[in-house]
């Protein structure tokens, strides 16, 4: 029965536990890890169990910041051996993190199947709602990290026989052309921002792969954008992610904001996030509340969420091996935009004077820079910033 309160009260209550959405459902169902938190020093580290409806050993990574838009998992494919097929209507993009092996993919009304290989450091997506097989055909085991567009289509419809029983045919995105997944190399600039895209549906190695000089986030900084299988949720123009980037040595990134959502995934060299609420202002450490900043560490296969907790929070990316910190970041979701069509977009990259959202090295705390040289010279590395 329902209450009726009197005119000095509310109906109801106005505090109460929130309950998981149909995507966090799903995951607790299929039985294997879920990690959360800011970030991993290794996905290698992760707990693994056996994933009945995947096959194949697995864990679901969902960071702070993506939740209800996108998530993760890393999958081990045992050798000699395969995942089971599956096919969805939601977008996803694979990154090999060890071993080496092929990718069926097929429609419904098929002949015959598209194989590719790939090896650790590839890149590759599946053209939505296409039937698709991983396999390892080795003596060792595959580890493969893939980003998914699962949460926001399963919280909108919550129906997975929707979503893994859905018979339409995306003829937009898939076309069963025989070079469909043929590595392509030859850079163009985007359409809006003029930098670097790559269209290919398959990057045999984004580890190690020449990336074009872009100057954004720091001296010598190299960056392109993948334009990936039709992809809309991941990728498309519309957001700049993905992408593989690269800080030379002895270099760091301006500190800058964004909404939340962004995972940074370390491929070489090694180094830390630090990230903190704008509300902190510039200079954290200097107003004395550098006890509120957030830091994680990692290494090749590590990961951390670049604004945990929104778009009001500052964050800043730091490289300190011996080789260059190159890394893949990763986000998925809707197209919101601010304003209407014609309206001018200033890039997040610019400096806030600017009207960007990026804090100038001029102005940033000087305990970054102090960090930032004592972590170098613990790993006997030069400091090449301009002073």
């Amino acid at each position: 029965m329902i209450h009726q309160p009197n005119e000095q009260q509310r109906a109801g209550r106005v505090r109460w536990k929130r309950q998981p959405t149909p995507y966090e459902r799903f995951m607790e169902e299929e039985g294997i890890p879920v990690v959360r938190g800011i970030g991993l020093n290794d996905v290698r580290e992760l707990p693994l169990s056996p994933w009945t409806r995947l096959g194949g050993r697995g864990s679901y990574i969902q960071l702070d910041g993506t939740e209800g838009v996108w998530g993760m998992y890393v999958v081990e494919i045992p050798p000699r051996s395969e995942l089971r097929p599956e096919r969805h209507v939601y977008e996803e993009v694979y990154f090999v993190v060890e071993g080496r092996g092929s990718t069926e993919v097929w429609k419904e009304s098929a002949s015959r199947r598209q194989v590719f290989e790939w090896q650790a450091g590839s890149l590759f997506s599946v053209p939505v709602n296409c039937w698709h097989r991983l396999v390892n055909a080795g003596s060792s085991p595959v580890l493969v990290l893939a980003a998914t567009g699962a949460p926001a289509l399963m919280n909108i419809v919550n129906s997975t026989r929707f979503i893994f029983d859905n018979p339409f045919d995306f003829t937009d995105r898939y076309d069963d052309s025989l070079g469909y997944f043929t590595p392509k190399t030859e850079l163009e600039p985007h359409p809006l921002s003029e930098r670097a895209i790559l269209r290919s549906n398959m990057i045999p190695d984004i580890v190690n792969c020449e990336l074009p000089v872009d100057n954004h986030r720091s001296p010598g900084y190299k960056w392109f954008e993948p334009f990936m299988a039709g992809n809309h949720f991941f990728g498309g123009g519309g957001q700049q992610l993905p992408f593989i980037a690269e800080h030379q040595t002895g270099r760091y990134s301006k500190a800058h904001a964004h909404a939340s959502g962004a995972v940074l995934v370390c491929l070489k060299g090694k180094g830390y996030t630090c990230t903190w609420p704008t509300e902190l202002g510039t200079r954290p450490w200097e107003a004395g509340k550098g006890h509120l900043v957030k830091r994680q560490d990692y290494v090749p296969g590590g990961m951390v969420t670049a604004a945990p907790g929104g778009g009001n929070w500052f964050h800043q990316h730091f490289g300190v091996g011996k080789e260059a910190f190159r890394v893949l970041a990763i986000a998925g979701g809707y197209w919101w935009v601010k304003g209407k069509p014609g309206d001018d977009i200033v890039s997040n990259n610019a400096d806030l004077e600017e009207g960007g959202r990026s804090i100038p090295y001029a102005q940033e705390d000087p305990r970054v820079r102090a960090e930032f040289k004592r972590a170098l010279a613990e790993a006997g590395v030069e400091f090449r910033m301009p002073e």
